[in-house]
């Protein structure tokens, strides 16, 4: 057991780094392709890893049509808008601006869930100004409204196999918008970095990053998994100082020298947050 307990922070960690890190590589490939050809082209290569990770642990099953319209309702509004939002957004927003912006989503789903059932226990509170600012936070509550509406799917389904399906809708929404922007165009002049970026969005942060999640739930309590997404922002700001020559400011150090004391504390005293309990994996899929 405390192997696979280690196993499992192991997993947490490597999928927040990667969570993190997605905001500076999604930054890379737009010097290069539009935003609809990221999304598209990231939620493919997700889609494939998680299709293969699904048949092989013999989680596959065909949905009802009923199913389907609701997968198909979370697939366009928790990958396709979404992910255009975040990445039309990162056009003009920092990377690491981004990454502090995102992690307000706790509080939206709070605020959601007081709305929907009246429960006010759960609601916690925690250089912003661009165009692709507000288009972040309009991403923060629209994963909020995703993460609500997706806990129905998760009490009959596997979270694997649900996320299979959201994302394969999500990608073929994607796909309209993809060809008519001539996409296929844009993925012919691709530089190698522009690949890499790409490649690492798409097989890391769509893909391994879920499938980590979802081990690391399976063994871990679901408050002490989800203080790790706190991490997120740092590691954003970190990695955008060192490839995006962003400025690391004090008070972003400080600020994550505080988040990581706080999961330090979560995770050696057990204690749950019902903020963090009724968050989703991480807002960048």
């Amino acid at each position: 057991m405390a192997n696979r307990r280690t196993l499992a922070i192991v997993e947490v960690t490597l999928a927040v780094v990667f969570w993190g890190a997605s905001f500076i590589a999604t930054k890379v490939a737009l010097r290069e392709v539009s935003p609809e050809t990221v999304v598209w082209l990231r939620f493919l290569m997700g889609a494939l890893i998680l299709g293969v990770a699904m048949f092989a642990r013999r989680e596959f099953a065909l949905p009802s049509p009923r199913d389907l319209a609701y997968f198909a309702v979370l697939g366009f509004i928790g990958i396709t808008f979404h992910q255009w939002l975040q990445s039309t957004g990162l056009v003009t927003a920092q990377a690491s601006t981004t990454a502090w912006i995102v992690a307000t989503t706790p509080i939206f789903i709070a605020l959601l869930s007081w709305l929907t059932d009246g429960n006010l226990s759960s609601l916690r509170f925690g250089e912003f100004g661009t165009p692709g600012d507000i288009l972040i936070l309009i991403s923060a509550v629209n994963w909020a409204v995703f993460s609500v509406l997706s806990r129905r799917g998760l009490q009959t389904h596997s979270a694997m196999r649900m996320l299979f399906y959201v994302m394969g809708f999500g990608w073929l929404f994607s796909s309209l918008l993809f060809f008519a922007n001539a996409g296929l165009t844009e993925i012919s002049d691709l530089s190698m970095m522009g690949w890499l970026s790409l490649s690492f969005l798409g097989i890391f942060c769509s893909g391994f990053a879920y499938i980590f999640w979802f081990d690391a739930l399976s063994v871990l309590p679901t408050g002490q998994v989800g203080s790790f997404l706190y991490v997120e922002p740092i590691v954003a700001v970190i990695v955008a100082a060192i490839i995006l020559a962003e400025p690391l400011l004090l008070a972003s150090l400080i600020g994550g020298a505080i988040i990581l004391l706080g999961v330090w504390l979560v995770n050696h005293s057990g204690g749950i947050q019902e903020t963090l309990k009724n968050a989703d994996p991480a807002r960048n899929l």
